[in-house]
């Protein structure tokens, strides 16, 4: 019986089974870029964890629909877009292109909507107008919109602030503050000259939304008053995640998010990542360095997604070496499958042909992602099942099913971290430089022929090619060093 899917609740800051709304569905809404420049790898680490949890609820069985949005128009997409004297929409199309492209090299799974902020101005006002009709909005003499966090009492119960802090009468326009500057927010910025031709007609005057009635106007749109899960980094806390929440609840008088998901900080070096400092990347940046989109992946995902994730370049070269040594033994279990079973393997779990200690570690790797999403001890079990599929064709004791329900294995916890490469595009006899394929079957003959010695000196080249070469019954591997 397949164990049950736990998560950390930030808003109890519990542990807590996943029980959706509607069984059999899981709605969730995962904030996206704000499209003024290239996300960077921080950016990223939050994608990546909501595409691994939007895998692993699919894995589960959930029909998952999934919400992220564009944000187009805040502070500093106007502020940019006016800097380099483009047009809003023409500005940002650039970026929201790129986020596309960045999120498939990725592997990031596309969600089922992509709401822009520009297109849902409507959403907004009306929204901003259920706030007006009990009485917690309200227009100043700036002629802008604000929330009155007087008049709605449960404001802070996400960051678990302390609300014999909080200065009411006070008011905040910018679209982010920091945690004490808890105060009236805006919903809706009358416009003034900064904003340029970025403005739309409203009750109260020309004007723009404020950044935090987007998601709550766009995620109720597209999920309904009421969804299962609300997702982002846990700089989104406060203020964004929590001034949606009162928002949101104080229009509809429904609970908003049943569960809230936030993931934490990526440093580099230890240090924060800052333009300033040198150390500020974004995907490009290191594909142009050499590594590859899963290799990013492998790392962005191996750190628990609760644990703050220190960026190195040492930990992309491990992570890389810890791919080649999955395709190493992808490519040896590949070898021992004839074609035609490669489409008809089985995919279920309790797959008959599946070694004892392989069942073992599927156990193990479900029960750790069920686990709030234990990357770390679900890779623990992949890498123990490769130490010991190794050791099985080493001693030739796995058989050609047994190979077959080994990949099939494999490819379905691929289902959730997606970082293998495409079953199809394993070749049955891995492609080798020519010159690495020549010492191999130079070095296959002398061993037929006993010539120990020269099997030895081929060896040697091998390893200056960059080759470890192994002799096991069903023949020669190598493995790149």
């Amino acid at each position: 019986m397949p164990s049950t899917f736990h998560l950390h609740n930030t808003l109890t800051r519990s542990l807590e089974e996943f029980e959706p709304l509607v069984p059999g569905t899981a709605r969730m809404y995962t904030c996206g870029p704000t499209v003024y420049n290239f996300a960077h790898i921080g950016n990223f680490r939050a994608y990546v964890f909501e595409d691994l949890l939007r895998r692993w609820l699919a894995y589960k069985g959930f029909k998952v629909t999934q919400v992220m949005n564009l944000t187009d128009v805040d502070d500093k997409t106007i502020r940019d877009s006016r800097a380099v004297g483009l047009p809003l929409r023409d500005f940002t199309a650039r970026y929201k292109q790129a986020f596309f492209d960045d999120i498939r090299t990725l592997g990031i799974q596309p969600a089922e909507h992509y709401p822009a902020a520009t297109d849902h101005i409507p959403e907004m006002i009306d929204l901003i107008s259920r706030l007006f009709d009990k009485g917690i909005a309200y227009q100043a003499p700036d002629k802008s919109v604000y929330f009155s966090i007087e008049k709605w009492p449960s404001y802070g119960k996400l960051a678990h602030l302390d609300r014999s802090g909080m200065r009411s009468g006070v008011r905040i326009s910018n679209d982010e503050y920091e945690k004490e500057n808890v105060a009236d927010f805006a919903l809706w910025k009358a416009w003034d000259e900064r904003d340029g031709n970025v403005a739309w007609d409203s009750p109260w005057g020309r004007g723009r939304p404020g950044w935090h009635i987007e998601c709550s106007a766009m995620s109720m749109k597209y999920l309904g008053p009421s969804f299962d899960l609300h997702t982002g980094g846990v700089d989104n806390i406060f203020p964004h995640h929590e001034d949606e929440i009162a928002q949101a609840e104080a229009a509809t008088g429904k609970p908003f998010s049943k569960y809230w998901m936030h993931c934490a900080h990526l440093q580099v070096d230890g240090a924060k990542m800052s333009k300033s400092a040198g150390n500020f990347y974004t995907l490009r940046d290191l594909l142009q360095k050499g590594y590859a989109g899963r290799e990013i992946r492998y790392l962005l995902l191996a750190t628990h997604y609760r644990a703050t994730l220190n960026f190195t370049f040492a930990g992309l070269d491990a992570a890389r070496t810890a791919l080649r040594r999955i395709d190493t033994l992808l490519l040896r279990l590949r070898q021992l499958v004839p074609d035609a079973a490669i489409a008809g393997t089985p995919t279920a779990r309790d797959n008959p042909a599946l070694p004892p200690w392989a069942l073992e570690a599927d156990g193990r790797f479900e029960s750790a992602m069920d686990a709030d999403l234990n990357t770390s001890a679900a890779l623990a079990a992949l890498f123990d099942t490769i130490r010991d599929a190794n050791s099985a064709l080493d001693q030739g004791t796995l058989d050609a099913p047994a190979a077959a329900a080994l990949l099939a294995l494999f490819y379905r916890w691929d289902a959730a971290l997606a970082i293998l490469p495409a079953l199809d595009q394993l070749s049955a006899a891995p492609a080798y430089p020519p010159e690495v394929q020549e010492l191999l079957e130079k070095r296959a003959a002398a061993r037929a022929a006993k010539d120990w010695a020269l099997s030895d000196a081929l060896r040697a080249e091998l390893l200056a090619l960059g080759y470890a070469v192994k002799d096991t019954p069903s023949g020669q591997t190598l493995t790149r060093n």
